[in-house]
């Protein structure tokens, strides 16, 4: 047996104590079978408070109810057992916190695999589209500013006719993250991939930089404390596809108005979602910089990079930022400055200057490029 047996016996040939129970009365007071129980105690997230040494009998307080049907509960809305671990041994406040946390992300998640299950079936029903090149490209540029406080560019930026792409690394191995995991995407960048293996070809190349990075941090002072954020956009002729993990950003300014692309995977995002922090709160809070996933060198956090398609426009305006920018700009001033420079080299420029006037505490990179008709 796992764990080490403890005797049920008093010395006076008594057996357990009043206050415990059987493992069948317990089944009943927590509503949950004997076999759930059982396989609770096997999986380490609720042992039974006594088990006789001679016949292997469990016994349970009755005080274990509450932890039985909180572990029932939370393994039912998906939970995995590392995290359920987590938050049965915190206080209630705490517990319901982490749990909040928790499904802000599976509803993130969800929310971008159902774009993905509309792209495919839009895909798979229209045979044209899968076939169109489309008659659109793309003007771009790209800049990086260290800014005025760190000492040295963590943060690294590509543009190109097919690839946009932005990582703010972090930790020891940051610079070489971020390089490195755009580096990996580089390969999509000579020619046009096919709109029917987009997502494939998104999915690989997430692949490649989750492998890259791990390498590039390896022989940092702290690999496991050293990674990057990614946010990139490979063109098709007529479609973008997005592939995105952390809280470097990307922008769509259509008809005037500008949109979010990408969902910060953050801890200040997940509260916002929950509804228990505001965007307002949220931007000067001080566990804005709290990822919950990343690519790093203990490989891919969470469920790995978001994917997605996006039908392009002439006109369509794309900007991609670390969060250099966007943690000290807010969105009225990226859309005006969007909106009114003549070209993505000017966007660039004054953007990056716009996050040296708030006073450029981090280090900054964009790429804009504007879709236009050939």
């Amino acid at each position: 047996m796992r764990r080490r047996a403890v005797t049920t016996d008093d010395g006076q040939g008594r057996g357990p104590g009043a206050a415990l129970v059987t493992i069948g009365a317990f089944a009943r007071l927590s509503r949950l079978s004997a076999k759930a129980l059982r396989r609770y105690d096997e999986l380490g997230l609720l042992p039974p408070a006594l088990v006789d040494p001679v016949n292997g009998y469990r016994y349970y307080d009755p005080a274990q109810v509450r932890a039985a049907r909180l572990v029932a509960w939370l393994r039912r809305i998906g939970m995995p057992l590392a995290r359920i671990r987590e938050v049965i041994a915190l206080e209630p406040g705490a517990a319901a916190a982490a749990i909040r946390v928790y499904w802000a992300r599976v509803e993130a998640e969800t929310a971008a695999r159902r774009d993905l299950a509309a792209f495919l079936i839009d895909q798979l029903s229209t045979e044209d589209v899968m076939t169109s090149v489309g008659t659109l490209g793309i003007r771009y540029a790209a800049g990086t500013d260290t800014g005025a406080v760190r000492e040295t560019n963590q943060d690294a930026v590509y543009a190109g006719a097919r690839l946009l792409a932005v990582a703010d690394g972090f930790g020891a191995g940051g610079a070489g993250a971020s390089t490195a995991a755009i580096e990996a995407l580089k390969p999509l960048a000579p020619g046009a991939v096919p709109a029917a293996e987009l997502l494939n070809s998104l999915h690989d190349a997430a692949e490649r930089a989750a492998h890259a990075v791990r390498d590039a941090v390896a022989a940092s002072a702290a690999p496991e404390e050293s990674g990057t954020t990614l946010t990139a956009m490979v063109w098709t002729g007529s479609q973008l596809g997005l592939v995105h993990i952390g809280d470097s950003r990307a922008y769509l300014l259509r008809g005037g108005e500008l949109f979010r692309m990408t969902h910060d995977h953050s801890v200040v995002q997940s509260m916002i979602d929950d509804g228990s922090l505001t965007e307002e709160e949220a931007f000067s809070h001080p566990q804005r910089a709290m990822l919950l996933k990343v690519l790093s060198g203990e490989g891919t956090s969470g469920s790995g990079p978001d994917l997605d398609v996006r039908d392009a426009l002439p006109g369509d305006r794309y900007l991609l930022c670390s969060d250099g920018l966007s943690a000290v700009v807010d969105g009225g001033e990226l859309a005006r400055v969007l909106a009114g420079a003549d070209g993505p080299g000017t966007a660039v420029r004054e953007l990056i200057a716009l996050a040296g006037a708030a006073g450029a505490p981090d280090n900054v990179a964009c790429a804009v490029a504007d879709v236009v008709e050939l």
